[in-house]
């Protein structure tokens, strides 16, 4: 990082802690003055190098990073504070895409053109430490210095002092049924600055483009603004507060985004919690999933539940004859990175390529999931996933070479296997810790 770009980082971050201070200071403050700082120029260009290190596709405007980067980036954010400065500033619509899921159905995904990711990203700066500042222990999903492992974590300890039925909750198409109004109101609750509030209306309002056709948007943020992830821990944060607050029963809540799990101590408390959970989620316009809701007793061992990825289960150890909590990738998890590898090596332009060149394209893939899943009890499954791969990689081998079969012993041979540099999951795993 140079100078210029290192001062740069250096007054965004003063900026972010003059806020968060000010904010923790006084819990009822509402600020007033933060439009001019969205567009001061330190901002902007923090914000253009996040939106450079994030990549990401284009929008409606077909205006890729490439492009900005290919023209003059000063002049673009010289054009982007110019507009935002004389109030000019309309954002485009959202292109919406969607994403295959494991079962069967597609994820909308909402991709914001690049110029609006940037003002998005900037504004993001300023409000998030403010609201930092309010967001409680029990909020983990996109906040900074927390992470789904320190979710993982609060679990694992929850349980093993005794909060052992689980209700796994699930909240039907939250970020297509955020209520508009009622989150402006909680973004009021801090923010009084008309022009950030008239900004954050019309990123909601400003409709979507599906398939060349344009639709206006009533209610819900679209899953993929840099935005949304903010205001949906601020809609969200409502029901923390709310389930901290209530003394009916006694229940450890744990949420990352839009995911949450409480853990309680007996089974009755875990039903009530669940009756005061849909009450208070109606009030914000949301309802559970029926399908994906339920109580899980795990105390005796025999029960489980997947949460973040990780299947959660408690285990006797062999060693002190006690139940303890372990987690582990979840079978779709599992599921999820075997198919990943499969299709990735049924590509049949790989048959033209080296194995050289197709481990060195696998191995990212394999490290993503590895670095994710090493922090937990993953052993077995690692070496699943590793006899898997060695499966896949000989067929593939076979089938360059206009074979059948494995061939273990005169093909693809465990000689070769070990010097094709794949990265093994096996012996990866790691405990967390702060």
């Amino acid at each position: 990082m140079n100078a210029k770009a290192n001062d740069t980082v250096n007054k965004a971050q003063e900026l972010y802690e003059k806020l968060y201070l000010a904010a923790k200071k006084s819990k009822t403050r509402r600020f007033h003055a933060l439009y001019d700082k969205v567009y001061r120029t330190d901002i902007l260009n923090n914000a253009w190098s996040q939106v450079k290190a994030n990549k990401g596709t284009a929008g409606v405007d077909n205006e890729s990073i490439q492009d900005i980067m290919a023209n003059d980036e000063e002049q673009v954010m010289a054009e982007i504070q110019k507009t935002l400065k004389e109030g000019g500033y309309r954002p485009r619509k959202v292109k919406r895409v969607f994403i295959p899921k494991t079962d069967g159905r597609e994820r909308p995904l909402g991709i914001p053109t690049v110029r609006d990711r940037i003002v998005q990203t900037a504004t993001k700066q300023v409000l998030e430490p403010i609201f930092e500042a309010d967001f409680l222990d029990c909020s983990y999903g996109f906040r900074p210095n927390r992470s789904a492992h320190d979710a993982l974590e609060e679990i694992r300890k929850t349980m093993n002092a005794g909060f052992r039925v689980v209700l796994d909750a699930d909240i039907k198409g939250f970020f297509d049924n955020i209520d508009h109004e009622k989150l402006l109101d909680f973004v009021h609750q801090r923010i009084s600055d008309r022009r950030v509030l008239k900004l954050i209306r019309k990123w909601l309002k400003c409709g979507v483009m599906e398939g060349g056709v344009a639709k206006e948007v009533i209610v819900g943020a679209p899953q993929g603004g840099v935005i949304s992830p903010l205001l949906a821990n601020v809609y969200l944060h409502e029901f923390d507060k709310f389930w901290k607050r209530q003394t009916v029963v006694t229940g450890k809540l744990v949420r990352y985004a839009d995911d949450f799990v409480i853990l309680f101590k007996t089974k009755e408390d875990a039903e009530l919690g669940l009756q005061i959970v849909k009450e208070k989620l109606e009030d914000l316009g949301l309802k559970l999933n029926g399908k994906k809701t339920r109580t899980v007793d795990t105390g005796g061992g025999k029960e489980g539940f997947d949460f973040l990825g990780f299947y959660h289960r408690r285990v006797k150890s062999r060693r002190y004859k006690k139940l303890y909590t372990l987690k582990w990738p979840s079978n779709k998890s599992t599921k999820n990175i075997k198919t990943s590898i499969g299709e990735f090596l049924g590509n049949r332009v790989l048959l033209n390529q080296s194995t050289e060149d197709v481990v060195k394209a696998l191995n990212p893939m394999l490290r993503g999931w590895m670095n994710y899943f090493r922090y937990g009890n993953s052993e077995r499954k690692f070496r699943q996933i590793d006899s898997y791969i060695r499966e896949e990689l000989a067929l593939w081998w076979s089938k360059k070479h206009q074979k059948s079969g494995r061939r273990w012993s005169r093909g693809f041979t465990d000689e070769m296997y070990r010097k094709c540099n794949i990265q093994l999951l096996s012996g990866t795993v790691r405990y967390w810790s702060r």
